[in-house]
């Protein structure tokens, strides 16, 4: 691998997908939210496999191994709640299986960033506070400034984790510098840099309310995906 393993720690509504979108221009495989086989079959989502590998053999990634980034680690619906990117001992195996592994955290403003958990679909008014979400246990993120607090914690969780070491780069989604500060810390060229996946019927009003948006997993960039499972192996399962 001429380049280096990328694992991003932000979570959702960060820009995961726009960073998905600039690596693959850049030529890495990614693996954002939900990965198929070759035939389009559902293999699982990355948040799931991740703690599959893990579990049954200590490596977070031995259900992916063909793939170079991951952007969108975490996933929250109908039963399913993995969060990789909130648990030190998923990040550690990471750090130590494959060194020089490159760890980003894509981070927004927090109150637009609130805002737009809020209005993406039911993710800020039933998924998140009805499941036990690291840092955010059920039943809290109705309140106003429960899900910012949420999101500052996450932040500095990373930052402590991470502290003095040279292989963690914080950015906002919204820096005009990101794309420069992710090329230069990576090494890689960006050939691509821009927004996807923003709804342009459901902007935010003055107030910060808006309409509900499609699903976030509607929406998700689906990468096709080819011999993904370790030898030996039957797929990664949902």
């Amino acid at each position: 691998m001429s380049h280096p393993r990328i694992v991003n720690l932000g979570l959702p509504k960060t820009g995961t997908t726009t960073l998905a979108t600039a690596l693959e221009a850049a030529g890495l495989r990614v693996a954002d939210g939900m990965i198929r086989d070759e035939n389009g079959k559902r293999f699982g989502f990355v948040g799931r496999l991740m703690y599959k590998g893990y579990f049954e053999s200590g490596d977070p990634l031995a259900y992916m191994p063909t793939f170079d980034a991951f952007t969108e680690v975490s996933v929250v619906r109908k039963g399913r709640n993995f969060w990789p990117q909130t648990d030190w001992a998923l990040i550690d195996a990471i750090r130590t299986r494959y060194p020089g592994t490159r760890f980003l955290l894509s981070t927004r403003d927090t109150a637009k960033h609130a805002d737009s958990i809020r209005r993406w679909s039911n993710l800020g008014t039933r998924r998140l506070p009805e499941a036990h979400v690291p840092g955010l246990p059920q039943w809290h993120g109705h309140r106003p400034g429960e899900i910012e607090r949420w999101i500052e914690g996450h932040t500095r969780f990373c930052h402590r984790v991470f502290a003095g070491a040279d292989d963690f780069l914080a950015f906002d989604i919204e820096d005009p510098e990101a794309k420069d500060k992710i090329a230069a810390f990576t090494g890689l060229e960006l050939p691509w840099w821009g927004k996807v996946n923003v709804n342009e019927n459901n902007k935010a009003d003055h107030d910060g309310t808006g309409s509900p948006e499609k699903t976030e997993w509607e929406e998700a960039a689906i990468v096709t995906a080819a011999n993904i499972a370790p030898p030996g192996t039957g797929g990664g399962g949902t």
